[in-house]
C-alpha cells in the first residue's frame, strides 16, 4: 500500500497519536524528527499551506492535521478499528476529539501565556473543559468503552502536558481530587507499551522549555 513516513516532533502533543494510531494497527513507518526552529525542505514540500507537523505521507501522497490523519488511517487500514461503527458514536468521538483540540488545549495554552483577567478567564475555560472530559470517562475503562481508540489518541498526552504547565509555570490543572476519572484513565492509558514508547516525557519537556527559555 506504499511507504508509510511521519514527520514529527517527539515533544509535540499532537505528533505522538499519529505513532500511537499506526502502531496500534500494526503499520511499520519511517519516524522523521522535524526541527521546528529551521523548518526542513521536506516538511514545507509536504505541507506547503500551514507548515506544520505532524505530516502523515502515505505512498508520497501527504495528509495533514493530526484528527485528519487519525481519520485517514482508521479508513486505510481497517484492523483495530479506532472509531466506533456507529454512526451516532462515531460522531460524537469526532466531536470530542475536536473540543480536546479547540477548547482544553487552547484554554490551557492561553493561561499559561497570559496574566491577570485574561489568564484568570483562560483557567476557568479550562477548568470547566476538563471537568466535561472528567464526566465522559466516568464509569469506563477508556473512552472507546473496553478498548483504546480515536478518541483516547485525542485525549493521550493531555494530561502530562498539564502536569509540565503545572511544574514548568505553575498553573494547576490537572487535579487529582478534581478530576478523579480523568486521572485513572490518565494512569492506565500511560502503562500501555506503545503509549509509553512515544508520549511526551514531562522531564523532557521541561528541560526541552529551560533549554529555550536560556537562550532567549
Amino acid at each position: 500500500m506504499g511507504d508509510v513516513k511521519v514527520i514529527g516532533a517527539s515533544l509535540s502533543l499532537f505528533c505522538c497519536r499519529i505513532e500511537w494510531a499506526l502502531k496500534h494497527k500494526g503499520i511499520a513507518y519511517e519516524y522523521i524528527e522535524e526541527d521546528l526552529r529551521n523548518k526542513s525542505p521536506l516538511l514545507l514540500q509536504y505541507n506547503p499551506v500551514h507548515k506544520k507537523i505532524p505530516v502523515l505521507v502515505h505512498g508520497e501522497k501527504p495528509i495533514a492535521e493530526s484528527l485528519l490523519i487519525l481519520e485517514y488511517i482508521d479508513e486505510t487500514w481497517t484492523e483495530n478499528p479506532m472509531l466506533p461503527e456507529d454512526p451516532f458514536e462515531k460522531a460524537m468521538a469526532r466531536f470530542w476529539a475536536k473540543y480536546v483540540d479547540e477548547k482544553c488545549v487552547i484554554s490551557a495554552w492561553t493561561a499559561s501565556r497570559t496574566k491577570g483577567h485574561e489568564q484568570e478567564k483562560a483557567l476557568e475555560s479550562a477548568q470547566e473543559s476538563l471537568q466535561l472530559l472528567n464526566k465522559l470517562i466516568e464509569g469506563k475503562k477508556f473512552f472507546g468503552g473496553e478498548t483504546m481508540g480515536f478518541l483516547d489518541f485525542a485525549v493521550g498526552s493531555l494530561p502530562n502536558w498539564l502536569k509540565f504547565l503545572e511544574e514548568f509555570q505553575g498553573i494547576k490543572l490537572f487535579d487529582t481530587k478534581e478530576l478523579p476519572f480523568l486521572h485513572e484513565w490518565a494512569q492506565r492509558f500511560t502503562e500501555i507499551s506503545i503509549i509509553k514508547e512515544s508520549i511526551p516525557k514531562i522531564e523532557d519537556l521541561l528541560n526541552y522549555s529551560r533549554a529555550q527559555h536560556k537562550a532567549k
